[in-house]
């Protein structure tokens, strides 16, 4: 891909800047972006946060150490990060104070004069969501923002508790910035193997045809993490697996399968066909609950050789938590492409393996043409999209077996991204960065997607709460979740799929 440059002059504000999203994820980003050439000629970025620092020189030294720890390029690259790193700036600042904000202005006023133009002004809240609120309100009180053309502001998820504090936080937003400004973040959305959806649906013309109810039988999503809550067992008490990955990542990905065509590629054209799939999914009733999920939460044990606490042993956590792990559901979306096609999705922690996987399962094809030994082995059509750890899309199909009878086995055909491009996939932080520099929305949630999806779970949400699980803990570490996640997909005559190299041709 040829690189490119862009021209406005960017000026970039982190606050959070000394906080691990800005190590792990937000410099690596930028540094990558820098050595591609994404980055405009003039640009500076401004990490702002309460750690001390004894010189600029310790602060970039910090950094140095995320990008060769965490970065995909990991070696300074002959000078390179020497030179990126000549725009990096740290200030020790309390975001609460009015007078930091006033340090801000200048800055903003010394930088346009120096490059003699209006710059980009980035604000990205690597901050905790619950301080988020106050920095925007102190950034429209001085008018920081009124120049909505040049002017961003970007929001980590959670996006909002529940639907009630999502509505109070999009009106808050509403009355300070225009919609254009306002960056919600989703970093899945960045991933290149989700960005391939599209590409795969609407640009070729084999597969759209039959993306309907006539040809397919049903369709999974699974996001699986191998690691427990880890450090964050705070912030998952007030969270759990259905708000923090089903409420966003989930439904995102579920809304990229089942939109409809876009009539062109125009940022709100297409989350205006994610937010029609979010509003025709099918509301939950409290039997429907009941009937179509499946909660967990992890216990103690081993895994890969090393001994893991419960989750209600973890820091920070609630020794009796009711406060879910691991999610499993069915949903349908009630239109005419997808009527009576169930969407199942699971989430959980401490499973057996790392995995984000969307399946595509196709009906049967008529046996009937066969004689019955060669259908034997028969498995219906499927496709893949493996987003990670591998990035690839795989067809299984029948095949005819090698020898005098017709004998049918089914195979896969793969495209496999790191075989197919030379150099290393971007990051999904990269992807979303340039974006936000660029000012293209497409990839980030509107105030209307991020109210629908939460529509979607709260009666989830508030049936959970009204009648506690009585089975936490439910599912050992190193497996794929309760059992009662397998009777969900079971009933229906089907099973979860996972990935060939698990030794599991499913």
């Amino acid at each position: 891909m040829a690189s490119k440059k862009n021209t406005n002059p960017t000026l970039l504000f982190i606050f959070g800047g000394s906080g691990d999203l800005t190590n792990r994820k937000l410099i690596p980003a930028l540094y990558n972006l820098y050595i591609d050439n994404y980055l405009p000629e003039k640009f500076d970025i401004i990490g702002i946060g309460r750690s001390p620092f004894p010189s600029q020189e310790a602060y970039r030294d910090k950094l140095l150490e995320g990008v060769q720890q965490f970065s995909r390029r990991k070696d300074e690259a002959n000078g390179t990060w020497k030179t990126f790193s000549s725009n990096i700036r740290y200030f020790e600042m309390d975001l609460m104070d009015d007078k930091a904000y006033d340090q801000i202005m200048n800055w903003i006023k010394e930088k346009a004069t120096e490059w003699k133009a209006q710059p980009t002004i980035i604000f990205y809240l690597a901050v905790a969501p619950q301080l988020a609120p106050d920095i925007a309100k102190k950034l429209s009180a001085k008018k920081i923002c009124d120049d909505s053309t040049h002017t961003r502001i970007v929001f980590e998820k959670p996006f909002g508790h529940d639907l009630q504090s999502a509505r109070e936080l999009n009106n808050l937003l509403k009355g300070m910035f225009e919609e254009n400004q306002i960056f919600r973040i989703d970093h899945y959305l960045g991933k290149e193997t989700v960005q391939n959806i599209l590409a795969f649906r609407f640009a070729n013309a084999l597969f759209e045809p039959i993306w309907n109810s006539n040809y397919i039988d049903h369709i999974q999503i699974t996001a699986a993490e191998t690691v427990g809550v880890e450090d964050r067992g705070g912030y998952y008490e007030q969270s759990g697996a259905l708000r923090d990955m089903v409420q966003n990542h989930i439904l995102q990905l579920l809304c990229m399968i089942a939109m409809e065509a876009p009539t062109s590629f125009d940022a709100d054209e297409i989350r205006n066909k994610k937010v029609d799939v979010l509003n025709a999914l099918r509301k939950f009733s409290v039997e429907d609950v009941h009937a179509l999920t499946a909660r967990g939460q992890y216990a103690g044990g081993w895994m890969k050789g090393k001994e893991v606490p419960g989750y209600r042993k973890e820091k920070n956590v609630d020794p009796h938590s009711p406060v879910d792990t691991f999610v499993a559901a069915k949903f349908y979306v009630d239109n005419w492409r997808w009527q009576n096609v169930p969407f199942y999705v699971r989430t959980g922690k401490h499973l057996y393996e790392k995995s984000t996987l969307v399946v595509i399962q196709f009906k049967e094809a008529p046996h009937f043409a066969f004689p019955r030994e060669a259908a034997e082995t028969w498995r219906s059509n499927r496709l893949i999209f493996s987003i990670q750890p591998q990035t690839d899309i795989r067809i299984r199909f029948q095949a005819k077996h090698p020898g005098p009878h017709m004998s049918l086995d089914p195979v896969d055909m793969d495209f496999n991204f790191a075989e197919a491009y030379d150099g290393e996939e971007p990051e999904a932080y990269e992807t979303l960065l340039e974006d936000v520099i660029e000012g293209n929305p497409t990839l980030f949630m509107r105030a209307d997607q991020v109210e629908a999806a939460w529509k979607v779970i709260m009666p989830i949400l508030e049936a959970w709460q009204k009648r506690p699980p009585v089975d936490f803990p439910n599912y050992a570490p190193g497996t794929w979740g309760p059992e009662d996640a397998e009777a969900l997909i079971a009933k229906d005559g089907h099973h979860w799929v996972t990935l060939p190299s698990n030794n599991n041709k499913g």
